[in-house]
């Protein structure tokens, strides 16, 4: 029984440290993931599951070690965000995989990319016919950034000498999972009654609400508890 408590208690120790960590490498790292911060998660990953399950290595050491990796990690994220130079070495460069409409086969074995990879990439993106590439680059993160030749390129309300739309703004949460978040209706000078009043013109008491927001397009939307729907899909 000791030895559960035990495991379990390190469990706990090793999940908050890596909360931790992962809060000072910050939200970049885990959405990029270049060499450096692969190596990284791997490593910590590993540090991990030693400090909650082997027991045969004292804690100090493991956490010691994990302790100093982090570190380490940290420390390189700084080194590439101040020398360019040493970030090309650190976290690596985007490479060009097709330039001005040509495939550049030389890069793509170098990164062991093939055809059916390079394809299906670009159909991720929408993008059936490879003739309408005029660039398509491998970021470091391992995505493929594609630029279409100008006859591709979607028509946008400048080409067309078309006046801009109404203008949009970043969508407002006002009611999540039936809660009012009260820091986004003091920021935007709203009012919980205004809200009641809305809701109350929709039919709804603002307690039967799950969730509401003001859309970028300024209209205000309601979802209720109580659904509505005759015969929901999926229902089990």
């Amino acid at each position: 029984m000791d030895h559960i408590i035990l495991t379990g208690l390190r469990t706990i120790l090793a999940f908050l440290i890596m909360m931790v960590i992962a809060r000072i490498l910050g939200k970049s790292t885990i959405s990029q993931m270049t060499y450096h911060d692969f190596v990284a998660a791997i490593t910590l990953g590993a540090f991990t599951a030693n400090i909650a399950f082997n027991t045969t290595i004292s804690l100090r050491q493991l956490l010691t070690a994990f302790l100093m990796f982090g570190g380490i990690a940290f420390l390189l994220m700084i080194v590439a965000l101040r020398s360019r130079p040493l970030r090309k070495w650190i976290s690596g460069q985007p490479t060009i995989l097709i330039q001005d409409g040509k495939i550049m086969e030389s890069n793509m074995r170098k990164l062991k990319i093939t055809l059916d990879t390079l394809n299906q990439e670009l159909r991720e993106k929408f993008i059936f016919n490879i003739e309408e590439v005029h660039y398509a680059v491998l970021e470091l993160n391992g995505r493929v950034s594609v630029l279409r030749k100008p006859e591709y390129l979607p028509v946008t309300r400048k080409d067309m000498n078309i006046p801009a739309g109404p203008r949009t703004s970043f969508p407002i949460e006002l009611i999540m999972d039936g809660k009012t978040i009260e820091d986004n209706f003091q920021q935007n000078g709203i009012t919980k009654e205004w809200l009641v009043s809305q809701a109350k013109v929709r039919g709804l008491a603002l307690d039967s609400v799950n969730y509401a927001v003001i859309s970028s397009n300024g209209h205000l939307f309601f979802d209720s508890y109580e659904d509505r729907i005759q015969h929901p899909v999926d229902q089990e």
